[in-house]
């Protein structure tokens, strides 16, 4: 009767496994897209993007999750939607809601995956129509560093109001792999949502971000947040090191066939099984992820950085000793750091050593010289014609 009555009943915690956030961070960079062409067209990557959000959604009830579009002049929400209130519309802090005037009544679908489909494909098709064409001609990058700000910033309230678990995980950068590895002295201590970023990029070099794409990589390992990034085009030094630092995966299709020199051709073939990487390389969260073997463990990262001059990728530079600022040239006449205004000691660096000019030795009369014979002394007589 104690089983049935449910007056003496224990109160028994939450043993299962934590909900997940999974934020994506979509690059819709105009000029990208547009070399891309038709081999790869944005409306079949978000469709494939679509699929594998009910994926996610599917495997655990309690999942959630958030698209933040990476454009040319701006970061802007694709889910949840942000609304301003009238009251609020200066300047406090945003309201975000799952609806954009609701989606349209389909039985055959199921109400959450046509609602986020709804807000997604509405918020982004109105940012594509209000895009300025100046703004392309003025900034033809995107804002990587800060749709990739705010991601952690979402993160960070949500796990804040998010209910906790007993069960908890641990990254372990020594492990190498990025894996998050369960300890034992982590599994009894409370854990609350468990959270990943993926960042599908098409952009090219982000070398005028250095400084604000470091400082969210260090926000996002001291979350203990991976961040996967699936390549599509080109090749991103900062992202690469992202997911090395973060413990995340960095996929790059158009690197996959090296044997092609046309990256467009090689994308468009590998775009075919672009819902087959997501699902099988950036679905399992990271509970599963140290169970399984996983996509671009044993690719070279390249750990180059940008100079605080010019924004150039440098082999080799010169470092601040006092703010570690990197610099591809020395930094003036005057040795003068130009980040905090530290006068620095080059030395004779890029001095010409001075060459002194060898003195040739007077030989004296009989003194053996180099080619062996005896020098006389009587001088070379004179020609006379």
């Amino acid at each position: 009767m104690k089983a049935v009555d449910a007056t003496d009943r224990e109160a028994q915690a939450d043993n299962g496994v934590p909900a997940s956030l999974l934020t994506i961070i979509l690059d819709t960079n105009p000029h990208a897209w547009a070399l891309l062409g038709d081999t790869l067209p944005l409306s079949k990557i978000v469709a494939n993007l679509l699929v594998f959000i009910n994926a996610h959604l599917a495997i655990n009830n309690a999942n959630k999750v958030a698209v933040v579009a990476s454009h040319t002049q701006k970061a802007q929400w694709l889910y949840p939607s942000p609304h301003i209130p009238q009251d609020q519309a200066n300047g406090n802090d945003i309201a975000m809601t799952d609806t954009a005037q609701g989606p349209p009544e389909d039985p055959n679908k199921y109400r959450t995956f046509a609602q986020i489909e709804h807000t997604l494909t509405t918020n982004l098709r109105n940012l594509i129509s209000t895009t300025d064409p100046t703004d392309l001609i003025n900034t033809p990058s995107t804002m990587t560093a800060g749709a990739l700000t705010m991601a952690l910033a979402h993160i960070s309230k949500t796990a804040l109001s998010a209910p906790t678990t007993t069960r908890g995980t641990t990254f372990n950068p020594s492990t190498g792999t990025g894996a998050f590895t369960t300890t034992d002295q982590s599994t009894s201590a409370p854990q609350g949502l468990t959270s990943r970023i993926l960042i599908v990029s098409v952009s090219g070099d982000l070398s005028s971000q250095y400084i604000p794409m470091m400082n969210a990589i260090f926000a996002a390992q001291r979350l203990r947040c991976p961040v996967d990034v699936l390549k599509l085009a080109g090749d991103t030094v900062f992202l690469q090191q992202a997911a090395d630092a973060t413990g995340g995966i960095y996929l790059n299709l158009s690197a996959a066939s090296s044997s092609d020199t046309d990256s467009s051709s090689d994308t468009g073939r590998n775009s075919a099984g672009i819902l087959q990487h997501l699902l099988s390389a950036f679905l399992p969260d990271s509970t599963a992820r140290q169970h399984l073997y996983l996509p671009g463990q044993t690719t070279a990262v390249d750990f180059r950085a940008a100079c605080f001059c010019h924004r150039r990728i440098v082999d080799i530079g010169f470092v601040c000793s006092i703010c570690l600022s990197i610099f591809c040239e020395p930094v003036g006449e005057e040795g003068t750091c130009l980040t905090c205004g530290t006068e620095l000691g080059i030395g004779d660096y890029g001095k010409k050593p001075v060459v002194v000019r060898r003195k040739k030795k007077k030989r004296l009369p009989g003194e053996v010289g180099r080619e062996g014979t005896p020098a006389s002394g009587a001088g070379t007589p004179a020609y006379s014609g």
